[in-house]
């Protein structure tokens, strides 16, 4: 299976994704935590709370997909490690797997997701630190994506809950959209959030879901060598430098001189 075929049985496993997630009324189907005396506590609505359970209920069904496609599916052995998942056929090809999930900002547009970081393994493909392989020993590097929406009337936090009275406990997210890109198509040309140096993604939804980032047109050579050459501000001074772009147009005029 070339990694084209892998896409495309993986988009057909949407629906499997969807119903480990969601009821059919569309709403997440966790509830809460249970601790031993059968109490139940709510879920904040925190992103990394959020995004945390829907990877480990994704795990089950990745992993039986892979089962069934001839795919040893090896997991990150540490949370800063890249990529979440690493898929390995029989001929050892190899395909990196990120979860990402993010919530919608609006009808059109959502938060974002972080693409790994610019740095370290990502510019020197033949390391080993923070990477489960080496990054040029992958064909591809994809993204799964979960998006949802967050429920404006959560469940009191303050209130512990029974069994009984499960079905009471409004779902803190619902209504979940699923993408599958390589990591490039979708990417921005802008760092994701905070001060961590990781690639951004673009923030439409139907730009995601379709592929369409900032480099979808120009191909993944330029991609990689924008974020290659990218420094931030605290990059730069640390090597007595100039920041030599902030966009993809300004590293077009940069690349051209």
């Amino acid at each position: 299976m070339n990694v084209q075929e892998l896409r495309s049985s993986l988009l057909d496993s949407f629906d499997r994704f969807g119903k480990a997630l969601a009821t059919k009324e569309g709403d997440w189907v966790v509830k809460g935590f249970i601790d031993v005396y059968k109490n139940i506590y709510t879920i904040s609505v925190d992103t990394k709370v959020v995004s945390k359970i829907i990877e480990l209920m994704l795990f089950p069904v990745l992993s039986k997909f892979a089962a069934q496609h001839g795919y040893r599916m090896v997991l990150s052995e540490h949370q800063n490690h890249y990529p979440d998942i690493s898929l390995v056929a029989r001929d050892e090809t190899k395909i990196a797997l990120d979860l990402k999930s993010t919530y919608r900002l609006d009808p059109e547009t959502v938060n974002g997701f972080t693409l790994g970081a610019f740095t370290g393994y990502f510019r020197d493909r033949h390391s080993n630190k923070n990477v489960t392989f080496k990054y040029d020993d992958y064909s591809a590097h994809f993204v799964l994506g979960v998006i949802y929406s967050r429920n404006p009337d959560p469940a009191d936090e303050k209130k512990i809950y029974s069994l009984k009275n499960l079905n009471d406990i409004i779902s803190v997210v619902k209504d979940f959209d699923f993408l599958l890109q390589e990591k490039w198509r979708i990417a921005s040309d802008r760092p994701g959030s905070g001060n961590t140096k990781n690639i951004g993604s673009i923030r439409n939804i139907k730009g995601l879901i379709e592929g369409k980032g900032v480099f979808a047109p120009h191909g993944e050579k330029v991609f990689d060598d924008y974020w290659m050459n990218y420094l931030t501000a605290d990059m730069a001074k640390a090597i007595d430098s100039k920041v030599p772009y902030h966009n993809l147009s300004e590293y077009m005029k940069w690349r051209k001189r």
